[in-house]
């Protein structure tokens, strides 16, 4: 191959419990795709939320990449250049600077409302675990800047309901989603001093040069989120690969709180990584 591609994808597993099948399908195919691309693949380990992460999960996850065959390139932060970044070390970094760059854009304010307090301020009920779109009326009339995010206050940005945001998936084709309609104003700092999944990908990814954000198709909506950050942030935005997912003989989706079959699970019964990865190009 003549010069080095400028693609950059990304490994991004969280710690929070064993990977199963449906990980191994969406981590080959971001392998594949950097491989072919003849770019370059960093691994991330999403660690941010210290009640649901646990390092065996971490050092779980390493070695079952390495059994399917899954390698990176970059990681710098823990383990010397082949070892994963940790997103619980980037908080005064990377996710502070950021939400100063909001702040001071006027494009961000602290919400005291719960999900409880949003609902009762809906006039339909809101079907599955999507977060309920965040009303206008609830917005702060007045919002004074100030140095820190603070304790006990989520962040939110403010969108502008009725703006499309449209994006071309490398699988899923087309894509439209309404801030209004499909989704409100998000949070995108916690109360608990940390940054949002929306928040820390969008920031990671760009400091990481991710050219191609590889990931589950349940997240196509995160997508819409997360472009309005980048456009917030003044950074360019990737492109976007979303995989199918996984699921069960009942038709529903595999997950870390389920009975899905863990990768060590298979592994102890003998199976093999490319039997691993027909059973997740064919469900369970």
């Amino acid at each position: 191959m003549g010069e080095l591609s400028s693609y950059a994808g990304r490994l991004a597993p969280t710690p929070s419990g064993p990977l199963h099948i449906g990980h191994a399908r969406t981590f080959m195919a971001a392998f594949r795709r950097a491989r072919e691309a003849g770019g370059k693949l960093v691994l991330r380990i999403e660690d941010l939320y210290a009640d649901h992460c646990r390092m065996d999960y971490a050092d779980g996850i390493v070695e079952d990449l390495c059994w399917l065959g899954i390698t990176w390139d970059e990681g710098p932060d823990v383990g010397g250049p082949h070892g994963p970044y940790l997103q619980s070390l980037r908080r005064e970094s990377h996710y502070l600077p950021a939400w100063k760059k909001l702040m001071e854009k006027g494009l961000i304010y602290p919400s005291l409302h719960t999900r409880k307090d949003v609902e009762r301020a809906m006039t339909a009920p809101h079907e599955g675990d999507a977060e309920p779109v965040f009303p206008e009326s609830l917005r702060p009339e007045k919002v004074e800047k100030v140095a820190e995010p603070g304790a006990n206050v989520n962040w939110r940005l403010r969108v502008e309901y009725g703006t499309s945001v449209r994006f071309c998936d490398g699988r899923a084709g087309e894509r439209e989603y309404v801030a209004g309609r499909d989704f409100g104003d998000f949070v995108i700092y916690c109360k608990n001093g940390w940054p949002s999944y929306e928040l820390a990908v969008v920031v990671d990814d760009s400091a990481m040069g991710v050219t191609e954000v590889v990931r589950g198709e349940d997240l196509l909506l995160s997508t819409a989120r997360q472009i309005l950050l980048y456009r917030a942030l003044e950074l360019p935005v990737p492109a976007f690969y979303h995989t199918a997912l996984v699921r069960d003989a009942k038709g529903e989706r595999l997950a870390k709180r389920s009975d899905a079959v863990s990768i060590a699970v298979l592994r102890e019964k003998g199976c093999t990584p490319a039997q691993v990865l027909e059973l997740a190009d064919h469900g369970i």
